[in-house]
């Protein structure tokens, strides 16, 4: 079985998910949703939750968030399964994130129109991290201004070479291959490498 990763970069309610192999091909992309368009206020949750009372908002989002969690976890099963019947084991899935500033308590929130907007995003990231941990695949989280340098440091000689690689084959796939493609499946990459170069240092040892 051929190791692969899924790269993800997350918006308000929807993202796209993109699968890479060791060989630097690039084997699935798609688009995730984690919202249902039917409920209320759709992908913004705590500007729907700012109009309730504190026990009614609390109420509300835990049962978005399990909804949304499921949505997310149905995509990212049937992309596993689909790239297993095609001789692929994802090894892990690299989640790209934010400025990742930590929130304060849900009425400190509600009470504040830019954390409401954080709270979202942080929102639809954290149900892709308890949607992959709950098919038992790894979660490697990558700030997203920083992968460039952080695949520097892991690649190390062989960065430009994957860069180049990896854009070879954004251009032959074709449209859609937007930068949030490109910044997916370069985290994909790197969290492919980083796991395949610790479970042979687990296995010297």
């Amino acid at each position: 079985m051929k190791r692969a990763a899924f790269g993800i970069r997350m918006h308000s309610g929807w993202g796209v998910l993109v699968a890479v192999s060791d060989e630097i091909e690039i084997i699935d992309r798609r688009r995730i949703a984690v919202t249902n368009d039917k409920g209320p206020r759709g992908n913004q949750p705590f500007h729907y939750a700012r109009e309730l009372g504190l026990a009614e908002a609390e109420k509300y989002l835990l049962q978005y968030r399990a909804e949304s969690e499921r949505m997310a976890r149905e995509t990212i099963a049937v992309a596993a399964k689909e790239l297993k019947a095609c001789g692929y084991d994802v090894a892990v899935i690299a989640l790209l994130l934010a400025s990742g500033r930590p929130l304060p308590e849900l009425p400190q929130i509600l009470a504040s129109h830019p954390l409401i907007h954080t709270a979202e995003g942080e929102l639809f990231r954290e149900v892709v991290v308890q949607a992959s941990e709950s098919l038992r695949i790894p979660v490697r989280r990558y700030r997203e201004r920083a992968i460039e340098q952080i695949a520097e440091s892991v690649l190390i000689a062989s960065t430009q070479i994957a860069l180049q690689k990896l854009a070879v084959a954004g251009k032959k796939l074709g449209p859609p291959w937007t930068s949030d493609h490109k910044a997916a499946v370069l985290a994909g990459y790197v969290a492919l490498r980083e796991t395949i170069s610790e479970r042979k240092a687990q296995a010297n040892t």
